[in-house]
């Protein structure tokens, strides 16, 4: 990994934290929550998420309006109308939103509406999008690729940063493996290597890693205990009808329970909860081009 100039640690103390907003961080002390459906479906939709989330320990919203999915003829998602949702969501209820970006012709767009541009597993090794990235004022959280390694993952992190954005979160999300009994398997591994290996803040996305949801609570739980610097979370307010990745995701009462009952880890690895109720933002004017 002798390439990855930017990227890997150059001394034991070296730690970057990445601002979603003025009040919203990752990498600090405080771990990282953030908790939402996979695609955007509605205004109400994404109001009955932010409203129940908002009064726990959750920091931000995730929610698809670009989807990647398998299947042509599946959901791909709202598009410029679900940025508007967003949009919306955001200014009510004061809460950083990351959604994820597909192709350069979107990053302007998204950059209006979100404050974190996620770049998907299967988008890890999409060079000009992460040469692009580079060049944008806003964080970019990374999620590491279905058969990616740790080398290829860091020096994906790696372009974005040559290019000039330092603000990169790395998300560990589960990879390919014979056993078809998960949707893929977690990598905590690779969570405790990354740590050591790089400054930059690791998150774990235990929903997409096991793809059933009563497994996905213990999963974030030993997350926080291997050392994440915090969670990203699939829930929706009627998980069976959610138009995407259904089987994955909580109820709203799900989330809410299974970020309180990090607390007890979280002090047990010297980091803490995010306090409730976020103060206002001020919602960014900056756009990439």
């Amino acid at each position: 990994m002798l390439d990855a100039k930017l990227v890997i640690r150059s001394h034991s103390e070296q730690k970057t934290v990445v601002k979603l907003s003025e009040q919203v961080t990752v990498g600090g002390q405080e771990l990282l929550v953030i908790g939402g459906p996979c695609s955007v479906e509605s205004l109400v939709q994404m109001e009955v998420v932010a409203e129940h989330l908002a009064t726990a320990p959750v920091q931000a919203l995730r929610g698809g309006v670009y989807k990647p999915r398998t299947s042509p003829y599946a959901f791909q998602g709202l598009g410029l109308e679900g940025l508007e949702i967003l949009t919306a969501v955001r200014q009510r209820y004061n809460m950083p939103v990351v959604t994820e970006v597909m192709a350069v012709s979107q990053i302007a767009a998204i950059a209006t509406a979100a404050d974190v541009l996620q770049v998907g597993s299967r988008n890890m090794q999409n060079f000009e999008l992460l040469k692009a990235l580079g060049q944008c004022d806003k964080p970019v959280l990374l999620k590491r690729g279905l058969s990616a390694t740790l080398e290829e993952f860091i020096l994906a992190a790696e372009y974005i940063l040559s290019h000039g954005n330092p603000q990169v979160v790395l998300c560990e999300r589960g990879i390919r493996s014979f056993d078809p009994y998960t949707r893929n398997v977690l990598d905590l591994g690779a969570v405790a290597a990354l740590k050591q290996l790089t400054h930059l803040p690791v998150i774990v996305d235990p929903s997409h890693a096991v793809g059933k949801r009563e497994l996905v609570a213990d999963l974030a739980r030993a997350a926080v205990a291997c050392g994440a610097d915090g969670l990203i979370i699939e829930c929706h307010p009627q998980p069976e009808q959610s138009v995407s990745d259904a089987r994955q995701a909580l109820s709203l009462a799900e989330m809410v329970t299974l970020v309180h009952s990090l607390g007890a880890i979280a002090a047990a690895v010297g980091r803490s909860l995010p306090r409730i109720n976020i103060p206002s933002l001020a919602v960014p004017s900056t756009v990439c081009g």
